[in-house]
């Protein structure tokens, strides 16, 4: 009788990490598909596809290409300095050892 308390207590521990992981993760996607649709917004001609989540780095080369003559907005550049910060955090997230657990239970996969 005296282990039930204990079971109780670890395994709630466990499931609110585990939900508090997941919920990380999922915000962190979500602000990465805000960015991505930000920017395809601002910027129709590189044909982001709302809810899109791409490379930072193909979107910028994209962005440069197509506006050789013109240079790029400061706000354009925050918003790829930005998705390039957020996957960089998220991918460095799930390489950890008790988060990538959870992606993988979750069913999270590396931007």
């Amino acid at each position: 009788m005296g282990f039930i308390p204990l079971f109780l207590t670890v395994s709630g521990a466990c499931l609110l990490f585990f939900l508090t992981v997941k919920n990380t993760m999922q915000q962190k996607l979500n602000f990465q598909r805000e960015l991505f649709s930000k920017l395809g917004l601002a910027h129709p001609e590189i044909g982001l596809i709302l809810g899109e989540i791409a490379d930072p780095e193909i979107v910028l080369e994209n962005l440069k290409k197509q506006l050789p003559q013109e240079k790029l907005s400061k706000k354009s550049l925050e918003i790829i300095r930005q998705l390039k910060i957020n996957k960089y955090q998220y991918n460095k997230l799930i390489k950890k050892a008790p988060y990538n657990w959870i992606a993988k239970i979750a069913g999270f996969q590396p931007i």
